[in-house]
């Protein structure tokens, strides 16, 4: 054995001062490189995103419940070094100049918000400020609504309880009403040091309260970890999973966009690798015959050469690591600037990572070229020839794509985008090795009746089929990722923007009544504004499910017990809304006279465990409804329009009492059409969400940025395929070469012939790409990101172009340093 090692750093130094051997490692630093970049980084911005969603809830992790938390809870978040606030809602009412008006009252201690910033003005509609502040003792701030509705501005004293307070500023944003978009009753915010005075706090008054905690994400898991056991009957711990589904799908996609790059760089780090071994087996297939005649067993060769990949795999995935790192750091301290905070330090496990998936590509995709110097004969020294893949090869190829794929899903922690990343890049791979094939037998006929050097420059990528469909298969790889990483990255990135357009509904109407549906359509008319679509709304509540109660402790996922508990908000409507898809059954139509039908979100659906043809029962104003489940809708939370969970057909709930709703694009220079709504409607709630729409577009734009430099890292492993590619051919073309000006061909004559293969190759590779990366585009946009793709026609032109000059180079290059040398050291040299 120690020999055996002995060897193996022999070789080492020796296999870094070999050409071959230098790409392989190259591949490995660069692709193991790109890993850890995109691991550091997508770490720190995760987190990042990850603190800036927690502003959805003021905090990292609150507890909310009917009563006070116990005081344990803050004393042991205190402990784990953790920051706190405590909240208290409850229902009140202030008189107005007509009657009374229902009023929501939050009660805050001076260290909220824990996260995020409060934005106030000092008119009712005027210029917002950012601050991390509440009110001073003796004031309070009150949203914009509650203004125009009791005749009051900024200045004026309200009367809340047993204390008068002086109305300070107009409330525009709380972090945390992005959680409880439909409250009802506007803000009324006041110091905790107040509350008491008031003398509204009483065992009667329908209070909920909230302890919010915000610290390093180990200190939250822990405390997360510690309270939870600890919980009330009635307490909820909620994190940023609870939010609005608009935040949530918006930092989902955000997630799934960084998670692509790191896929993509491993799966093209892993072609890489897998080009290059190639070209390593075939050098090493003499020396291994060598030592086969030298008395070497089988086990021998392969335990010598699968330790030299080791040690390979060790150097190169420490160098790329290392290399990752600093790359992050440079982009992060570019990008530090978009974020509110300064990213936070990467953890260990992207290391850990980078380590595992360079040793796994180095092992995985090059053992199985390493595997057929096993079977070398020691007739080799007279025969040259090499065994075929075997189906240990292919075992040991499979058994790292298992590896790595479970390490990717643990990675990532999205099966759906590993699946179809790792079963698209099989997929392109397959489709790709068949075109290839078929391509390259076409052009073979195509061109029988061309010239002598079409002939043969067609001749030479066709006489070895299996080569040439490896050399282009592998270009064509190469190529698609470049394409998939400008052009179709671009137009992904562009679709996700455009779910949420400039025009976005960013005001909602609730509370609606029926007799003011056509007049508020008539108000809209008046102010030359177009009258959106308003929709009915009823409260029903899940009571039945196939005939069976639903007891919300019966559903194991506490996203499923909260949903069970809660009443949903219904709707009627004859057509599906612009935003929602059916995915499963069949929409209702004019036609059919059984009104008992209901339409359910898929992401509700599978929470509840709710499937096509299912029955279900809603209590509605005290009578159960009933109707059978006959599709299932992906609904677009991110547009802002108005959307339901659970619809009917009409007919079956129009006759229970409703309230309407609807939202609509307000411009910038119409705020003072809120103050004239609100009087013409009193009864009418109107919502202004422009806050958490520029939230969500901003989560877009720092995720488009981040994106942009992720994809250069994996824009560099797919650059590294497409010269392994090229190169995959070079020593046999240095021979062909080498001959042709023994036997007297021209310099001029060689190069345009090795230029007329490469052109060949290129539009041939440039073809598969273009197709490969329009459908990997559309793929990723409809089955992962869930929108729209609509592909950019400069992407064939690109890709052509891109395939023919990248191959031209490559061939120039390499011809002309061949043809430097003497025809009789090239045949010497054997390589």
């Amino acid at each position: 054995m120690r020999r055996l090692l002995r060897l193996v750093l022999r070789d080492l130094r020796r296999d870094l001062a070999t050409p071959d051997l230098r790409l392989m490692v190259l591949a490995v630093v660069i692709a193991v490189g790109a890993v850890s970049a995109v691991g550091f980084f997508s770490d720190r911005v995760n987190q990042a995103m990850r603190l800036q969603g927690a502003e959805l809830l003021a905090a990292d992790l609150v507890v909310s419940g009917p009563a006070a938390a116990a005081p344990a809870f803050a004393d042991q978040a205190r402990e784990l070094g953790l920051r706190v606030a405590h909240l208290i809602t409850f229902p009140s009412v202030v008189l107005g100049p007509q009657r009374p008006v229902l009023v929501e009252v939050k009660s805050a201690s001076d260290a909220y918000p824990l996260r995020g910033k409060l934005r106030i003005s000092e008119t009712a509609y005027g210029p917002e400020t950012a601050v991390q502040a509440i009110p001073a003792p003796g004031s309070v701030w009150v949203e914009p609504r509650l203004l125009t509705t009791l005749g009051l501005k900024v200045g004026d004293t309200l009367s809340l309880g047993r204390t008068h307070f002086r109305i300070t500023r107009a409330l525009r944003y709380e972090p945390d009403r992005s959680g409880n978009l439909f409250a009802l009753a506007p803000q009324v915010l006041l110091n905790a040091a107040d509350l008491q005075a008031t003398g509204l706090l009483t065992p009667a008054s329908r209070a909920h309260f909230r302890l919010l905690v915000a610290g390093k994400p180990a200190a939250v898991r822990d405390f997360r970890a510690w309270v939870k056991p600890r919980l009330q009957p009635g307490e909820r711990l909620l994190g940023l999973k609870d939010a609005r589904p608009e935040m949530r799908q918006a930092l989902e996609r955000a997630g799934r966009f960084l998670n692509l790059a790191a896929l993509l760089a491993v799966l093209l780090g892993g072609a890489a690798v897998a080009v290059t071994a190639r070209q390593f087996a075939e050098r090493e297939a003499d020396a291994t015959a060598i030592l086969r005649t030298l008395g070497a067993t089988r086990r021998t060769v392969l335990a010598l050469m699968t330790l030299r990949l080791t040690g390979l795999g060790v150097l190169a995935s420490a160098a790329g690591a290392v290399l990752g790192y600093v790359a992050q750091l440079v982009l992060a301290d570019t990008l530090s600037r978009w974020f509110t905070d300064s990213l936070p330090a990467p953890g260990a496990w992207p290391w850990l990572t980078a380590l595992a998936t360079g040793l796994l590509m180095l092992l995985g995709f090059a053992l199985p070229s390493v595997l057929r110097l096993g079977r070398v004969s020691p007739l080799r020294v007279l025969r040259n020839e090499l065994g075929g893949i075997s189906a240990s090869s292919w075992a040991v190829l499979l058994a790292a794509l298992g590896t790595m794929s479970a390490l990717l899903a643990w990675q990532v922690a999205d099966a759906a985008l590993v699946k179809w990343a790792i079963l698209g890049m099989l997929a392109a791979l397959a489709v790709l090795w068949l075109a290839a094939q078929v391509l390259l037998r076409g052009v073979e006929w195509g061109l029988r009746g061309l010239g002598l050097r079409w002939r043969f420059a067609v001749s030479r990528l066709a006489r070895a089929r299996g080569l040439g469909g490896v050399q282009l298969t592998a270009l064509g790889v190469g190529l698609a990722a470049l394409l998939l990483l400008t052009l179709v990255r671009n137009d992904l990135l562009a679709g996700w923007q455009h779910s949420l357009p400039a025009k976005a509904p960013n005001q909602f109407l609730i509370n609606i009544q029926p007799r003011d549906v056509d007049a508020l359509k008539a108000f809209f008319k008046s102010q030359s504004l177009t009258a959106p679509k308003i929709y009915p709304m009823i409260r029903g509540r899940y009571i039945s499910h196939n005939g069976r109660p639903v007891h919300p402790d019966a559903f194991g996922d506490a996203r499923a017990r909260r949903l069970a508990e809660r009443e949903f908000n219904l709707s009627w409507t004859a057509e599906p809304a612009p935003d929602n898809h059916v995915i499963a059954g069949q929409w209702w139509s004019d036609t059919q006279s059984d009104p008992r039908q209901f339409s359910v979100e898929e992401g509700l659906a599978k929470t509840l465990g709710i499937k096509l043809g299912d029955t279900l029962t809603f209590e509605v104003a005290g009578v159960p409804v009933s109707g059978r489940v006959t599709s299932l809708r992906q609904v677009q939370w991110d547009s802002f329009r108005v959307n339901f969970f659970v619809v009917a057909p009409p007919g079956l709930l129009q006759d229970y009492p409703a309230t309407w709703i609807t939202s609509f694009y307000l411009p910038p220079q119409h705020d003072e059409l809120l103050n004239k709504l609100v009087s013409r409607f009193p009864s009418v709630t109107v919502l202004d969400v422009r806050a958490l729409i520029s939230q969500v577009r901003s989560i877009m734009d720092q995720a488009s940025r981040a994106v942009q430099f992720v994809f250069l890292f994996t824009l560099l492993a797919g650059l590294l395929v497409l010269i392994a590619a090229l190169n995959a051919t070079r020593s046999e073309r240095r021979q062909e070469i080498a001959l042709q000006r023994a036997l007297g061909a021209r310099r001029r004559v060689v190069l345009l012939g090795a230029l007329l293969e490469f052109g060949t190759l290129g539009v041939l590779a440039g073809v598969m790409a273009s197709a490969a990366a329009t459908v990997l585009g559309y793929v990723l946009a409809r089955q992962v990101f869930e929108f729209d793709y609509v592909a950019d026609p400069r992407l064939w032109l690109v890709g052509l172009t891109g395939g023919v000059v990248g191959a031209l180079a490559v061939g120039y290059w390499g011809t002309q340093r061949v043809l430097r040398l003497t025809p009789l050291s090239v045949l010497r040299s054997g390589s």
